[in-house]
């Protein structure tokens, strides 16, 4: 009840600093997620400081106004604090709590002092929290909000609106939540924000319920909780929630992520994203760049091998401006089934998950893991790229499964997809799933959406990881089997095809025969009508000149 409660009063946060987004003329402006994302951020770092503070120092817990007490600390008092404290908590000066900023509210340039503390915050954990370029270039975690405000004379009470919907408020009763909390939270947060509406962005937020069967099939239940020193990769992550989903159910210590993604908005949610779910640690390997043309992950001159690899590519980009770059003999391996063609007519429909996938296959370990969303269509193309890279897999016997999800199970793409598991250990069957019919229609805005249910979700968990057959949606079959159906990953194919027979008397065939000679006499005889009919009509027509 009680985080029921709080998450309602995260909501209301949030909803608070879009008001006053739209009461200075910046809702639905490009740069208001930003101010959204940044603001909720330096409230959450500033609260995080708090209660790893008071715990490391008894006093400041114990007192009225703990800002008070740390802020007659000495310089070196401040230091062996600031060391005592968990490595994923920013270091933040007294003169960088809101309470502060919120009693310098009436000075003048207040907006100069906002802007200056958030710069501070940003230099002073620049190593921990940055994000980096693949050109290497950082990029900071705050900006400076007031700027956004094109009337200087509004900055002031437009940073002042800010500081005052934070100070009333505090996340640290809610530090000890775990993933699920602030999963539903980070949606909240970024609704409006990570979608392809008002610009042409290729990230798409991939649902929960795909995310948590990737996951859940990846790392077993039975594995969970041994798996452990492991890396994690996206090599188009998005805002991070196929990553975020893996690291929960292996656990946020055990693991470390790796990422890159060429939108500079998707990699600074996805370091929010990882600052929530206590996966501060991974955000030096958060990269923001081009995965296809400069893949930055490298282990000495080689590119670096993961041992678990998720991700929901774009499936349809124009890439033609640096296609003839990637088919090089650097490229040969890696895109070892072909390079799509440029289709000069219709560039934006270039298959780019093809080299998605392929870049997949070659950065896995011997013994990794891989799950991969993909267009339908590409689980029973008879020819080109798509079946090329199917042969690999069969031929390698490389292939856990594949899952065939329901239409509209993403709103922002009419696309069927499917799921696809890679994993070398796998010698024996492959296990494929129909689960196209399962799934509730609902409305999203513009969008019909089908959801899942949680039955529906554990159902293909349990017979994927079972390897349990289910008549007419899931089917076990053999390497050989699939080489034999030109490579075909569609379940359907393998489905028994079962005749059912009844019993007839020679009294009830004879009856029945009657039947059908009665029906095609009535068919005949329309026939003939329709015949009549047609000549007529054609015998009346004359050439007018």
């Amino acid at each position: 009840m009680v985080e029921i409660q709080f998450q309602q009063k995260v909501r209301e946060l949030i909803d608070g600093l879009k008001a006053i987004c739209a009461n200075y003329g910046l809702g639905n402006d490009g740069n208001e997620f930003k101010i959204i994302t940044q603001a909720f951020l330096y409230k959450f770092l500033n609260d995080k400081f708090a209660y790893e503070a008071k715990k490391v120092e008894p006093s400041l817990a114990e007192a009225e106004k703990w800002e008070d007490v740390l802020s007659n600390m000495s310089e070196d008092e401040l230091e062996m604090l600031a060391l005592q404290m968990p490595a994923d908590t920013a270091i933040l000066k007294p003169q960088h709590f809101i309470s502060y900023l919120f009693s310098q509210q009436n000075e003048p340039d207040f907006s100069k002092l906002f802007d200056d503390t958030l710069r501070d915050i940003s230099i002073q954990n620049n190593e921990i929290f940055a994000v980096q370029t693949d050109g290497g270039a950082k990029i900071k975690l705050f900006d400076e909000l007031s700027q956004f405000i094109s009337d200087p004379s509004k900055r002031d009470e437009f940073c002042k609106a800010i500081i005052n919907e934070l100070v009333e408020f505090s996340f640290e009763r809610i530090f000890d939540q775990k993933f699920d909390f602030y999963a539903s939270i980070f949606e909240y947060l970024v609704k409006d924000y990570n979608s392809n509406s008002g610009g042409k962005y290729a990230e798409y937020y991939t649902p929960h319920a795909v995310a948590r069967i990737m996951a859940e099939i990846l790392v077993p239940k039975d594995m969970q909780g041994q798996v452990k020193n492991v890396t994690c990769y996206d090599p188009a992550a998005g805002s991070g929630t196929l990553l975020m989903n893996v690291a929960h159910v292996i656990g946020e210590t055990r693991c470390a992520i790796y990422t890159q993604d060429i939108s500079q908005k998707s990699s600074n949610l996805l370091r929010l994203n990882l600052i929530l779910n206590n996966l501060v640690h991974s955000i030096p390997n958060v990269i923001q760049g081009n995965t296809m043309l400069h893949p930055y992950h490298k282990d000495g001159s080689e590119l670096k091998k993961f041992d678990y690899i998720v991700s929901n590519p774009p499936f349809k980009l124009d890439f033609s401006d640096f296609r003839d770059n990637l088919d090089t003999k650097v490229n040969k391996e890696r895109f070892f089934a072909g390079i799509p063609k440029i289709k000069p007519k219709d560039t934006d429909k270039m298959e780019i998950y093809q080299l998605f996938l392929q870049h997949i296959i070659f950065s896995l370990k011997e013994n990794g893991k891989a799950a991969v969303v993909v267009p339908t269509g590409f689980i029973s193309a008879q020819s080109g790229i798509d079946r090329n890279i199917r042969e690999h897999l069969i031929k390698n016997k490389m292939l856990a499964g594949v899952i065939s999800m329901p239409s509209n199970i993403f709103a922002t793409t009419g696309t069927n997809v499917s799921i696809i598991f890679i994993d070398a250990t796998n010698k024996e069957k492959v296990i494929l799933i129909d689960a196209s019919n399962l799934g509730d229609k609902v409305k999203e805005g513009k969008n019909q959406k089908t959801l899942l249910t949680l039955e529906e979700e554990m159902q293909i968990i349990e017979l994927f990881n079972s390897k349990t057959e289910k008549d007419r949606f899931s089917v076990l079959v053999e390497y050989d089997e699939i080489e034999a159906k030109n490579y075909s990953l569609s379940a359907g194919q393998y489905f028994d095809i079962k005749i059912e027979f009844s019993e007839l008397t020679n009294e009830d065939f004879n009856l029945k025969l009657k039947e059908y000679e009665k029906d095609l006499d009535a068919l005949f005889l329309q026939s003939r009508e329709l015949e009549k009919e047609l000549k007529k009509q054609l015998s009346s027509l004359s050439y007018d000149h």
